[in-house]
């Protein structure tokens, strides 16, 4: 029989490139379409804001993680600081998270690939999840070695964008949509075109974007050198969101006119599209059919990790727990891909609004998880000074600076209330609470009677 534990076989580069592979994603390269169809130029602060929200979440994380050897993910924390009830609940809704975020990948690599070949959404979706599925069954080290390919695929492109773009700069290009110019941000209709609201209504699509950047913490169990990893690829996040997305975005809105692009498509493939290079447009499209692949391959990780980890914690099914002679928990990634059909499902009956829907899902649900991540390191303040006064990796400018995010995730959630394309998922998606709290009190209700019987 396997020995009934995960395997840290991600080393410091594997870690390093899932946490670039979580900041880089369907979110930036077919999302932020949408994002700056309704922001224009202003895109580029929604990020910037989002992004350092995210980093404060990462280090507020990153102290607890390493705070206690025995924990494996922010789960394990909840139920620390905030009790079994709201760590079952967070648990759950982390699971909940990935699958929805992974549906929005395997909606985008039907998206993508209809591209070049003129099929249903939902054919290439299956065949995506078919492939994950046998690979992820291996070995940890091979979802590593996968990441680790997926994000330099990922790095190099926007390298090459961002390259193309200063060369293109500099020679005074013109695309077939007028000179490309840094006055672009500009000069159609100002950096705020749509006004505040506009970019307000961003937001929901902005967060979207960066779901997966505490991935590092979900990993933790399976790393190396915590200590020493877990720091390193957090403290690179301010860097990795400067340049990966407020550079591309600043290349991609001064080569083409923000009024040039689609929010149904990749602003990427579109760009080089404009530029005049078909080839390279086709080139582009693969790439970014290999990030939405990549993001679908961390959200079965995720997804089959949480499971594993709730059902050693006694709150889910016990098979959940099972390892195959590899030391991956099958079961748990059996199940999450069986849920995961379901992206292929809604690509077949909504293909327009299937992207939508599940990208404020899980906008929703994240600010979730991230608002009790904030919400337990005020706890661990508060009432574990001495585990605080011993950190070595502190958490900067708290406890105000966890209220100041609080705040600002309160502020997306209203905003998501008063926008047509996300009052519905934002109204239908507190069920989901209302269910987990329901089925924590029936498991504690049937416990108790148990026990008493016994």
């Amino acid at each position: 029989m396997a020995q009934q534990e995960l395997k840290r076989n991600l080393a410091n580069r594997h870690v390093q490139l899932i946490a670039i592979g979580g900041t880089i994603g369907t979110g930036l390269f077919l999302g932020s379409g949408k994002a700056i169809q309704l922001a224009g130029p202003s895109i580029i602060f929604a990020y910037l804001i989002v992004g350092i929200a995210c980093f404060f979440v990462m280090r507020a994380l990153g102290e607890l993680l390493l705070s206690k050897a025995g924990y494996q993910s922010f789960t394990d924390i909840a139920e620390d600081y905030l009790g079994p009830r709201v760590a079952f609940v967070t648990g759950w809704t982390y699971w909940f998270c990935w699958i929805m975020t992974a549906m929005a990948d395997v909606i985008a690599v039907g998206v993508y690939v209809r591209y070049w070949f003129d099929i249903p959404q939902w054919m290439p979706a299956i065949v995506c999840l078919v492939v994950l599925l046998g690979l992820n069954l291996l070995t940890v080290k091979l979802f590593g070695e996968l990441e680790f390919w997926f994000a330099l695929i990922k790095v190099i492109t926007i390298l090459a964008l961002i390259g193309m773009g200063v060369i293109l700069l500099v020679m005074g290009f013109k695309t077939d949509a007028g000179a490309v110019s840094i006055k672009n941000l500009w000069e159609h209709g100002g950096l705020f075109p749509n006004g505040m609201t506009g970019f307000l209504l961003s937001f929901q699509m902005v967060v979207f974007a960066f779901v997966g950047v505490e991935l590092v913490g979900v990993s933790a169990a399976e790393t190396a050198n915590p200590e020493k990893n877990i720091p390193s690829a957090i403290n690179k996040i301010p860097l990795r969101i400067l340049f990966f997305y407020v550079g591309a975005l600043i290349v991609l809105l001064c080569i083409n006119p923000w009024t040039e692009l689609n929010a149904a498509e990749s602003p990427f493939v579109k760009t080089f599209s404009l530029v005049g290079i078909p080839i390279a447009a086709g080139i582009i499209n693969f790439v970014v059919l290999t990030s939405a692949a990549s993001a679908c391959n961390s959200g079965m990780f995720s997804t089959s990790r949480i499971l594993y980890n709730l059902s050693n914690n006694s709150q889910g099914p016990a098979n959940f727990a099972r390892l195959n002679k590899n030391h991956v928990p099958s079961n748990a990634l059996l199940i999450s891909t069986l849920v995961l059909t379901g992206g292929a499902l809604l690509s077949k009956l909504i293909p327009e609004q299937a992207f939508g829907i599940v990208t404020t899902i899980s906008a929703i649900c994240f600010i979730w998880v991230w608002g009790v991540i904030l919400i337990c390191h005020v706890r661990y303040k508060k009432t574990r000074p001495d585990l605080q006064a011993k950190s070595k990796f502190k958490a900067p400018f708290t406890p105000f600076v966890n209220y100041a995010v609080l705040t600002l995730f309160a502020a997306i959630l209203i905003i998501m209330l008063f926008a047509d394309a996300t009052r519905p998922a934002l109204l239908l998606t507190p069920l989901w609470f209302i269910l987990l709290f329901a089925l924590y009190s029936y498991r504690g209700k049937k416990e108790k009677k148990l026990k008493l019987s016994a």
